[in-house]
């Protein structure tokens, strides 16, 4: 039998999907979850139940900041395919609680670069956020544009990530593919983000807080695109260059790196602004919304466009479920959980 693929977040959102997937191909999954309580521990534990049908998955709850934990269960299952989802998320919580972001996200990727480096693991994917591009002015993002201006602890971590993975990919040869997801969303979604929050407002006749007069705009991307991209990604590791040597690299070429190293963005490269969501969702739901006007919040940036060249010259694939289509999904599976019929 294969060795299973690991899946760190295996109770998130994205996390859940993915494993879902990959059991559906046929694949052994091992997922890891903390089940924190940044939202309802409830949502996750339902998110795993709709998991538990299948033989070939297995759940481990426990942090991936504890590296006797995770190197126990690298040692037993002995993955060679890791898929590394779990983060302390949001752009707002880190302005009150930015430890949790050192604890999760820095010393979290450590322990995992670490535990995929002593076995040798030959893939190691992990979530990065399109959240790294900034105060980036240049549209649509690019893989190849500067990086160097977070507006957030949380993007300041995840391109945090993204360097301390390409010195594990340049020392010690690890292949490792870091993924700028745009504004994921869907059924099983997460309450903190816009999407969520609107459609809830909205059915239970409640006011939303709109942030810079909702001119403010997304790259919304459905989930099934994004696992997708995510499944096409985790088959095709980038392979070093022959010499593996900084000065025989190309940096006009397509590669990221001389190292095995790539980042990757994962968006529909089709930006909505926030007033438009709202009006979409107001068609959805039959309700009409009732604005709590906000200035712009610190950490928010004005828009994400995401470029998908570099995805479709690896893959072959772009994602294209329409908003409308996604949100309609969406609203369905929220009545049906919260058990909204009107």
């Amino acid at each position: 039998m294969s060795a299973p693929v690991i899946v760190t977040g295996a109770a998130g959102f994205i996390g859940m999907h993915l494993c879902r997937r990959l059991l559906a191909d046929g694949r052994s999954v091992v997922g890891i979850d903390n089940l924190n309580d940044y939202y309802d521990p409830r949502l996750k534990r339902a998110r795993l139940a709709a998991l538990a049908g299948f033989e070939d998955f297995s759940f481990h709850e426990a942090d991936v900041a504890d590296r006797t934990a995770i190197d126990a269960l690298f040692d037993t299952h002995r993955p060679q395919q890791v898929v590394h989802l779990a983060a302390q998320a949001g752009v707002r919580y880190a302005l009150t609680n930015p430890m949790a972001y050192s604890d999760s996200n820095l010393a979290g990727m450590a322990v995992m670069l670490e535990a995929c480096r002593r076995l040798e693991v030959r893939h190691f994917v992990f979530a990065s956020s399109s959240s790294v591009y900034g105060a980036n002015r240049k549209l649509p993002f690019s893989e190849r544009d500067p990086v160097d201006h977070p507006v957030s602890l949380y993007a300041a971590t995840k391109r945090a990530n993204e360097l301390m993975a390409h010195s594990y990919a340049h020392l010690f040869a690890l292949p490792v593919t870091g993924l700028r997801y745009f504004t994921v969303y869907g059924p099983w979604g997460r309450p903190d983000m816009a999407i969520w929050k609107f459609t809830d407002a909205l059915l239970r006749g409640k006011p939303i807080d709109v942030y810079g007069g909702g001119l403010l705009s997304r790259d919304f991307t459905y989930i099934d695109d994004t696992v997708e991209a995510t499944v096409r990604l985790l088959e095709v590791p980038r392979e070093p260059s022959s010499s593996a040597n900084p000065a025989d690299w190309n940096a006009d070429g397509p590669d990221t790196s001389w190292a095995p190293f790539e980042v990757v963005n994962l968006g529909r490269s089709d930006p909505v602004s926030v007033n438009e969501l709202i009006a979409r969702l107001e068609a959805l739901t039959g309700r009409r919304a009732l604005r709590n006007e906000m200035g712009m919040q610190p950490g928010d940036v004005e828009r994400t466009f995401s470029s998908t060249d570099k995805l479709v010259r690896m893959t072959g694939f772009t994602p294209k479920v329409p908003l409308d289509e996604g949100l309609r999904a969406f609203v369905a599976w929220f009545r049906e959980y919260h058990r909204i019929d009107r």
